[in-house]
C-alpha cells in the first residue's frame, strides 16, 4: 500500500478548486455580513456531552469520537456546526433579542452523505436565534437563495417541509423508541409499506398545490392546520423570479433535531441538495436556555464543483532584479489588483506552468506590460 494514500472519501484540495472555494467563501460571508450576520468560529473538537447535546442518533453516528489524553473524557470531532452555534448563543453571547450568526469551517463525517460526497465537507451557514415567528424563516430562506445565486446558481428550486405534521400524527401512535425511529426513517425515505399508519405523508409531495391536498387527506388537528398554514405562507413569501417552490411532507430534516419548517435547495442538474436548513427551537433547551432558532448550511466544496473554470487569473511574469523602478512597478501592479509572478532563475523551460499571459519588460527606459 502506498503510504501517501488518503482514506476513502477524503481528498486534497488542489489549487484550482481551492481558488474557487475561497472566492465563494469570501462572497458568501460578505453577503452574510451585509445582512447583519456575525461570524463565529467554534472549535473542531468538543466533549461529546456538549457536542451532541440536544441532537438525534443520526448526528451521533456521523461523529468521529476519541479519548482526550488530558482529561480521559470522550471527545468528538464536529459533524455539524449547529449544536455548537446554539451553545454559543445560549451561553457565551447570552443576548435577549435576536442574534444573527454565521460560520465557515470543515466538519468530519464517519460516512459520506452520498457516493460522490466527501467525508470532510467545508460547511458554511447562517443561523437566526431569538425569533419564533415566520418572519425569521422567510429571512433565512431568502438568504439561502441569495447565497446560491451569489455562487452562480441562476434558478434555485426550494423544497419545503414541516416535521411538525409528522410529529402531530406520530403522537397518536403507541410505539417503542426503536419502532419510532424506524417509522421516522420509513417516512423520510418515502417507504409507504414500512411507514404504516403514516404512509399518507410519503405521497404528499409536489407543487404548492400539495398543501391543499394535505388539508383534505390529513387529520384535522390544530397542530397540522397550523403547520400547513406556515408552509403556505413561506412558499408564497419566497417564490419569485429564478425561484421554484415545491412541498414535500415526508421531508423531516437532516440530523433529526429540526422542530418546525425545513427546507432544501436544488439546482438544475444537481440531484443532491446544495443547501439545507430548518427550524430547531429545541436544540438550545439542552444547554439550559431554550431559544427559537432557524438556519441553513451549504458545502463549499459541493458548490465549487459546479463552478465553471478554475478561477485562476492570468498573471504577469516579471524578471528578477533589484532595480528600484522594477520593484516599484511590480508593487504598483499588485496594488492595482494584478497578479505578478517574479521569474526565478533556472526555470525558463517550465514558465508556462505559471499561468502568465503577459510579461513585464523594459522598453524605452521604462517598465511596461507586454
Amino acid at each position: 500500500m502506498r503510504r501517501w494514500l488518503l482514506p476513502e472519501h477524503i481528498e486534497d484540495v488542489l489549487p484550482a478548486e481551492a481558488r474557487v472555494i475561497e472566492r465563494l467563501r469570501r462572497a458568501i460571508l460578505d453577503l452574510f455580513e451585509r445582512h447583519g450576520y456575525e461570524l463565529v468560529a467554534p472549535p473542531m473538537l468538543e466533549y461529546v456531552e456538549s457536542l451532541l447535546s440536544g441532537t438525534g442518533k443520526d448526528l451521533d453516528l456521523a461523529t468521529f469520537k476519541l479519548v482526550d489524553r488530558l482529561s480521559g473524557r470522550m471527545m468528538g470531532v464536529r459533524a455539524d456546526h449547529t449544536p455548537q452555534v446554539a451553545r454559543i448563543d445560549a451561553h457565551l453571547l447570552n443576548r435577549q433579542g435576536v442574534a444573527r450568526l454565521c460560520y465557515c469551517g470543515s466538519v468530519l463525517h464517519t460516512v459520506p452523505a452520498g457516493m460522490t460526497r466527501t467525508r470532510e465537507p467545508l460547511q458554511i451557514g447562517a443561523e437566526l436565534y431569538g425569533h419564533a415567528g415566520l418572519e425569521a424563516d422567510v429571512e433565512i430562506v431568502r438568504l439561502m437563495i441569495d447565497s446560491l445565486k451569489a455562487a452562480g446558481v441562476d434558478t434555485v428550486h426550494v423544497d419545503l417541509g414541516n416535521p411538525a405534521i409528522y410529529r402531530a400524527m406520530a403522537a397518536d401512535l403507541t410505539v417503542d423508541p426503536e419502532s419510532a425511529e424506524s417509522l421516522f426513517h420509513a417516512v423520510q425515505q418515502k417507504n409507504a409499506v414500512e411507514a404504516g399508519p403514516l404512509a399518507v405523508l410519503t405521497g404528499l409531495h409536489g407543487g404548492t398545490e400539495t398543501i391543499d391536498r394535505a388539508r383534505k387527506d390529513l387529520p384535522s388537528k390544530p397542530a397540522i392546520r397550523e403547520a400547513l398554514d406556515s408552509l403556505a405562507k413561506l412558499a408564497a413569501a419566497v417564490a419569485g423570479p429564478g425561484v421554484e417552490v415545491s412541498v414535500d411532507l415526508s421531508e423531516l430534516g437532516g440530523f433529526n433535531y429540526e422542530s418546525g419548517l425545513v427546507f432544501a435547495a436544488f439546482a438544475e442538474g444537481s440531484p443532491e441538495a446544495l443547501a439545507r436548513g430548518g427550524r430547531y427551537d429545541e436544540v438550545g433547551a439542552s444547554f439550559g436556555r431554550s431559544r427559537p432558532a432557524t438556519g441553513f448550511t451549504m458545502d463549499l466544496r459541493q458548490l465549487a464543483a459546479r463552478s465553471k473554470g478554475n478561477g485562476r487569473r492570468a498573471a504577469i511574469l516579471a524578471p528578477l532584479g533589484e532595480d528600484k523602478a522594477l520593484r516599484d512597478e511590480i508593487a504598483r501592479l499588485r496594488a492595482a489588483g494584478e497578479v505578478v509572478i517574479v521569474d526565478l532563475p533556472g526555470h525558463e523551460d517550465s514558465a508556462n506552468e505559471l499561468g502568465c499571459d503577459r510579461r513585464l519588460e523594459r522598453k524605452d527606459g521604462k517598465w511596461r506590460v507586454t
